[in-house]
């Protein structure tokens, strides 16, 4: 049932993101590596055999508001990330169905010399959670990040019902892209209403996601 505006979901979400990342700052990144001594910056950014990052329909609306609301990026950088999304998911084959969770990819939102262009107001939140630790005890439960996606489900549910799903990054970045004409996105609303029960599948795809990551803690695929 939808009982909740897509701008209220918003507000929301941000909320949610931020008292998660202060979670995970105060509590956690202290043990973690600083990503500043990292040899290769942004690689778990953009190492396209090892991130699988999944977010949903509201936090893609999240993403593409972010960009749109960043004073320091130009038109033409802004545009860059939806090239660079569309880019990827022809590189990488991206698609919306069968077992997501298996595709990698490198993520367009990384850019070098800034890092994550939506760091503050929407990371998602397994990127929110990931970090270089030396100890498995000083590791975040991945109990947390389960929590925080199921906000982001309710979230999602409450605002298009049916009509969203878990997918790669770049895939929902294609879609929600300002400059695009919908078409596809609006076939993929139609399936998903046909089939219906959006938030079970996606919360079983999520909890399948979590299984093999626990198996490979600590990294960043989801």
């Amino acid at each position: 049932m939808r009982n909740l505006s897509e701008v209220a979901a918003l507000a929301r979400l941000q909320r949610a993101k931020v008292a998660y990342q202060s979670h995970i700052k105060i509590n956690y990144e202290p043990a973690a590596r600083d990503c500043k001594t990292c040899p290769t910056k942004g690689v778990c950014c953009t190492d396209a055999h090892f991130v699988n990052v999944h977010i949903t329909r509201l936090e893609a609306v999240a993403m593409r508001e972010t960009l749109a609301r960043t004073p320091r990026l130009t038109d033409g950088q802004r545009r860059a990330v939806y090239t660079r999304a569309r880019e990827a998911v022809e590189r990488y084959r991206l698609r919306p169905y069968g077992d997501t969770f298996a595709q990698t990819y490198s993520c367009p939102l990384f850019e070098p010399g800034s890092g994550c262009l939506v760091h503050r107001r929407a990371k998602p939140a397994p990127c929110i959670q990931h970090a270089c630790y030396d100890n498995w005890e000083d590791v975040p439960p991945v109990a947390l990040e389960w929590q925080a996606a199921r906000r982001v489900e309710q979230l999602n549910t409450e605002v298009y019902g049916a009509a969203w799903a878990w997918l790669p990054t770049p895939l929902w970045l294609t879609l929600v892209d300002p400059a695009g004409e919908g078409v596809e996105l609006a076939r993929l609303v139609r399936e998903w209403c046909a089939r219906g029960g959006g938030d079970g599948q996606a919360h079983g795809n999520f909890a399948h996601r979590n299984l093999q990551r626990r198996r490979s803690l600590p990294v960043i695929k989801c």
